[in-house]
């Protein structure tokens, strides 16, 4: 969506259905979106943020020190929901990397790093995973890069009432996958067992539950998906 219309659907939509925790701005309504099938006020019409993306921002907010200590952050695929605001943060020094985006600074193959051991502080990697063939091999190089003591913010798409991954490379065409992992440039459709993955990689995992700290209308107020978890996966 390009930047000029932007701030019109932003001031179109101000009102007080939904509340947006990125930009503290207020709609009446979020707009729908989708892949294939379009949800329901789940776009906000200000930063153009979807439910995972408010989901890790309210976590970011209240449980990390992103925007007070002094970090190196390492962001892949940076999301523009995100990567104005923490360009514009002075405590971090912020790296973005990914093959094709022209937000990366650094053009990297997510399985080949070329950054050297234990160089940051905090790694966002939302919503690429699904895309990596070799997503262990990818994992092992975010373990890699990672700092001792620091954490990895790895979401995505999971669905919660199945337990095993499941990939097959023999699925090719586009509407297949599209129908069988979610879109056709998915390579897998993970289950429950993604934590376990994670944890076999070297990582210490905990799945963030907002609802612990939030009640249903919160919830739907941030425009967030009931149920959903983050994984954290950090570094000792």
């Amino acid at each position: 969506m390009s930047l000029w219309v932007r701030p019109i659907l932003d001031l179109y939509w101000r009102g007080h259905g939904f509340t947006d925790p990125i930009n503290g701005k207020s709609y009446r309504r979020f707009l729908p979106y989708g892949y294939g099938t379009l949800r329901s006020n789940v776009l906000s019409p200000g930063t153009l943020s979807l439910e995972r993306h408010r989901l890790c921002w309210l976590y970011l907010q209240s449980h990390t020190e992103l925007f007070s200590k002094n970090l190196k952050v390492l962001h892949f695929a940076p999301d523009q929901a995100f990567y104005w605001r923490f360009r514009q943060l002075k405590n971090i020094e912020y790296t973005t990397t990914d093959l094709n985006s022209p937000l990366a600074d650094v053009r990297a193959d997510i399985c080949a790093l070329p950054f050297e051991n234990n160089q940051y502080d905090m790694i966002i990697c939302n919503h690429v995973l699904e895309h990596i063939p070799d997503d262990l091999g990818a994992m092992r190089e975010l373990f890699r890069v990672l700092k001792p003591g620091g954490l990895a913010i790895l979401q995505v798409p999971y669905q919660a009432n199945r337990q095993t991954t499941f990939q097959d490379d023999s699925i090719t065409d586009p509407k297949q996958r599209a129908k069988i992992f979610g879109q056709y440039d998915h390579v897998r459709v993970y289950g429950m067992d993604y934590f376990e993955r994670l944890r076999r990689i070297g990582f210490r995992v905990e799945a963030f539950d907002i609802a612990h700290e939030l009640d249903a209308a919160q919830i739907q107020q941030y425009g967030l998906a009931p149920g959903e978890l983050i994984p954290l996966a950090f570094k000792d």
